[in-house]
């Protein structure tokens, strides 16, 4: 199922996943033209490859073990830690052990839809 824009209620499990790339599993939970969440499902691994948005993206690590690099500055970060990537700024990732990110971003991002 597809999460649909403005719904009140999401329920994760009937949220279909889509790939993000090789190991990694995007689900969309909740958004408005303001403000989108979104839960990323890694595998050991994975990468996010390095790129930069127009969108303000705060991160959350629910669980697992990554290696982030934002604006060329790169750190461990592990569950319970966040991020905030200000529009424009280069930022990615390597997981180093399975694990889920939470991203919120506002606006929302039109092309995840």
């Amino acid at each position: 199922m597809k999460t649909e824009k403005d719904s009140i209620w999401n329920f994760n499990g009937t949220i279909d996943a889509t790939e993000a790339g090789e190991g990694v599993l995007r689900k969309i939970l909740s958004y408005t033209d303001e403000l989108m969440i979104v839960e990323n499902h890694f595998e050991k691994g994975a990468v996010g490859a390095l790129h930069q948005h127009p969108h303000t993206q705060i991160t959350y690590v629910v669980s697992g073990r990554f290696e982030f690099e934002i604006n060329g500055e790169k750190k461990i970060v592990n569950p319970g830690d966040s991020m905030l990537k200000k529009d424009g700024i280069l930022h990615g990732c390597v997981c180093l052990e399975k694990g889920i990110l939470l991203d919120i971003f506002t606006p929302m991002r039109k092309d995840f839809v």
